[in-house]
């Protein structure tokens, strides 16, 4: 029996891409199973690697561009033309402008970094005469609203007594109205959408500056200028265009660069995962597959709200098909992931170390950890084989889940689960 193994995996922050992510975990089952049929879908989330794994999926081309960094300082980034038929279609991963990454940790200071590559990144796609733009929002080190989008598209941002302000999060404390009229005219003739963080609101409690602006920086006094200042924001757009960004789903991915995309870009904000697999053609490779291998760095109570692993598995359940998920760490409240849809969960970690340790070796704790889980399967199609001329088969996804629980590789792979992928083949 030849199995097909579908591998949909995140990235490893600071240590492996999505695309090296996979392949590990490809090999790591190939040893085990050596004639597994492997099918790959890097699960790109809007955030860094986003670009380059859909180039790579459609056979599209990077495209360069010199363009304004998140600190004002001129940086080399990109964008993608994705391959295929239909309209021609730019990918930009906001991350490749003004991501974290580029602002260096002694400049890390939302009140300052701004979003006005972004919005070079989007005329330089409009320049190549493009019909359809796609924007990934994740891993930003910006807290503007969306404001620097906006002054790179044409917008003018105008205080009281008519003077531009400047860019950063903290100047839309001074904002007073906006001026449209020099917004680039070309945004109406194309299709923008974007992959955001559904959960992500732009004010409040829960708004992009006190979840994320310690992350990026900010200190306790600096998130309380910055919600104030992004209320601000939210008020005089809601002036301007008779839009609500202060409530709408999604506003406050990346810094709060969805509000910006929403007003000034007319584009429209999807659930990132729903968007993405459109482009990944997610759900035909899951049609053919008999399991389903996921990871992320983090596997937690938190993983349900809109992490890949149990976005994976959801849509992986509705086929009544497994999900294993692999994960650096696991953390509170993981449990809760076995309702969204994972199987089996196991740490790649199997031995104490370093968090330096675990970014150097994550290659080969991956590879270890998937051929781990494969070597369970094996043992458990055979079980199941020879069990089931002996006992009903309740008493052996019994017998099985006992036996895989004392396991320290996967919490438990059932019976029926295994039966399930026996039955596909037949």
């Amino acid at each position: 029996m030849t199995m097909t193994v579908l591998v949909a995996p995140s990235g490893f922050k600071e240590s492996l891409s999505v695309n090296a992510v996979t392949k590990s975990i490809s090999k790591g089952i190939l040893r085990a199973m050596p004639d597994a049929r492997i099918l790959q879908a890097p699960m790109v989330d809007g955030g860094e690697g986003t670009t380059e794994a859909l180039v790579r999926a459609t056979g599209g081309a990077i495209i360069p561009a010199c363009v304004t960094g998140p600190v004002g300082e001129p940086v080399d980034s990109f964008y993608g033309i994705l391959g295929g038929p239909g309209p021609r279609t730019a990918v930009i991963e906001m991350a490749a402008a003004a991501g974290l990454s580029l602002v260096p940790q002694d400049c890390r200071n939302p009140m300052l970094t701004t979003s006005y590559g972004v919005g070079e990144l989007i005329l330089h796609a409009l320049d190549t005469g493009v019909e359809k733009i796609l924007i990934g929002c994740g891993d930003s080190g910006i807290n503007d609203g969306g404001a620097g989008l906006a002054q790179a598209l044409g917008a003018r941002l105008l205080d009281e007594e008519g003077a531009e302000i400047g860019r950063g999060g903290a100047e839309l404390m001074w904002l007073h109205r906006i001026d449209m009229s020099d917004l680039d005219r070309r945004l109406r003739s194309v299709r923008i959408d974007v992959a955001v963080n559904w959960h992500n609101m732009l004010l409040g409690p829960k708004g992009v500056a006190r979840v994320f602006g310690p992350q990026k920086g900010a200190t306790p006094t600096q998130v309380d200028y910055l919600d104030s200042a992004l209320q601000r924001w939210a008020t005089v757009i809601r002036a301007e265009t008779g839009l609500d960004v202060g409530t709408a789903q999604g506003a406050g991915a990346s810094g709060g660069l969805g509000a910006g995309l929403m007003a000034f870009a007319g584009a429209t904000l999807h659930p990132r995962f729903d968007i993405m697999m459109q482009y990944l053609d997610f759900d035909r490779l899951l049609d053919q597959a008999d399991l389903v291998i996921t990871a992320e760095g983090s596997l937690d109570g938190q993983s349900p709200y809109g992490k890949v692993p149990c976005e994976v598995a959801r849509r992986a359940a509705d086929r009544d098909i497994q999900t294993v998920a692999l994960a650096g760490t696991i953390g509170k409240g993981v449990d809760q992931t076995f309702s969204h849809g994972i199987s089996a969960f196991a740490s790649i970690l199997k031995r104490p170390c370093t968090l330096e340790e675990a970014i150097r070796d994550g290659d080969q704790l991956l590879r270890r950890a998937a051929e781990d889980a494969m070597r369970m399967m094996c043992v458990g199609l055979r079980m199941s084989q020879k069990k089931r001329s002996h006992m009903h088969e309740r008493d052996a996804g019994g017998f099985l889940a006992r036996q895989l629980c004392h396991s320290h590789q996967a919490r438990a792979i059932l019976f029926d689960g295994i039966r399930r992928i026996e039955i596909r083949h037949k």
